[in-house]
């Protein structure tokens, strides 16, 4: 692991009892002394605070750049207005997904936050995809998810203006004379705040958070437990350059001025296939919700079988969510078998499981709207 990335926060991690694994290239904790379930039941009850400072931050300026984005994502990102947040695609020319990312429109500037493990090709596609005419700065700051239903509880004591934010807004703050970018989002299903902040600030911020009563550090094992829970996909296992925004059940992220008979119809890579599925339905599977029963969680890889014995799909995220009290997963069904409350089976050690598929999120969202 010598040849690995560090957050700002490594000798934290190691300090609280971090249990160290490979990560997109970093060293990052998968679980803390509480261990992967009672940290997600912990996020889920009170709040968590997650170092996501592995993920790519990137600022984009020059003229109109919210225009020039749209040349590279399905997003509505002209209309979005500014100090707000928006998911989005990279999408390629054949209609599949090379990354989801964050959007925020700031006054004469885009802020982007892309994935860990996608982030230097990102950087190369934003920077061909956008010509000489536009900077593309990629930032070295810290990132920290505080998460929870007490997540505004705890920000309210630090930075309460940040509480009037309302989900998917971003401002500008500070915390202790410390300058932070703070959007009121996350990957957990829950309330909460992803707070952008200098390098050399990120460790004091963090503790400070830390020694608030509620908060507690919590590792990559319960986010990716959370984020199956909440219906979220993971890029690399239930998206990816296969997959298009129409299978993967992401049709709300094309822009609706985007699609046939908007104001700006298309003009993104995989147009002449994506915009004909969101509006005609003739994509041949889809991504699906599947609870299961008893206790045994299936994971990514288990081969999906209709009643009938006939292969029909895959899991691409799978595991026992503790919230719900039953293995959950998600994965892609043949469009004939992808209907709510339809009864499938999952192959697991020679063994098929039923399944049935199910709306998500699989957890009611906390997310704040006002």
């Amino acid at each position: 692991m010598s040849e690995l990335n560090r957050t700002p926060l490594y000798d934290l991690h190691v300090e609280l009892k971090g249990k160290m694994v490979p990560f997109a290239g970093y060293e990052m904790p998968v679980q803390y002394a509480l261990g992967v379930k009672k940290e997600h039941e912990h996020t889920r009850a009170a709040c968590g605070l997650f170092d996501v400072s592995h993920m790519g931050q990137v600022i984009v300026r020059g003229a109109d750049p919210a225009v020039a984005l749209e040349a590279l994502v399905p997003a509505d990102i002209v209309g979005l207005a500014v100090g707000s947040q928006r998911y989005a695609l990279f999408t390629n020319d054949e209609g599949g997904i090379l990354d989801d990312l964050m959007v925020v429109k700031a006054e004469d500037h885009l802020y982007l936050v892309v994935n860990a493990a996608c982030k230097e090709q990102d950087i190369a596609h934003l920077r061909k995809g956008l010509g000489d005419g536009y900077e593309v700065e990629v930032l070295d700051r810290g990132l920290l998810a505080l998460q929870g239903p007490l997540a505004a509880t705890v920000m309210r004591r630090l930075c309460p203006a940040a509480c009037e934010m309302m989900f998917m807004q971003h401002g500008r703050f500070h915390i202790g004379g410390m300058d932070v970018w703070i959007s009121r989002s996350g990957y957990t299903g829950e309330d909460g705040f992803e707070i952008s902040v200098a390098v050399e600030d990120t460790m004091p911020l963090a503790k400070r958070l830390l020694a608030e009563s509620e908060v507690e550090p919590i590792g990559l094992g319960a986010r990716d437990s959370l984020r199956l829970e909440a219906g979220l996909c993971l890029y690399g296992h239930d998206i990816d350059t296969t997959t298009t925004p129409v299978e993967a059940g992401l049709i709300w992220a094309i822009g609706k001025p985007r699609r046939h008979g908007g104001e700006r119809e298309g003009g993104f890579p995989g147009t002449e296939l994506i915009l004909p599925q969101a509006e005609n339905k003739d994509h041949t599977r889809k991504r699906v919700g599947l609870l299961g029963e008893g206790r045994a969680p299936v994971r990514e890889g288990a081969e999906l079988y209709s009643e009938a014995g006939e292969k029909i799909g895959v899991v691409t995220s799978g595991g026992f969510g503790p919230s719900v009290g039953k293995p959950v997963a998600m994965g892609y069904v043949a469009i004939e078998h992808a209907a709510l409350d339809t009864q499938v089976f999952a192959e697991v050690r020679g063994k098929r499981l039923p399944m049935t598929v199910t709306k998500m999120p699989f957890v009611a969202p906390g997310y704040f709207r006002g």
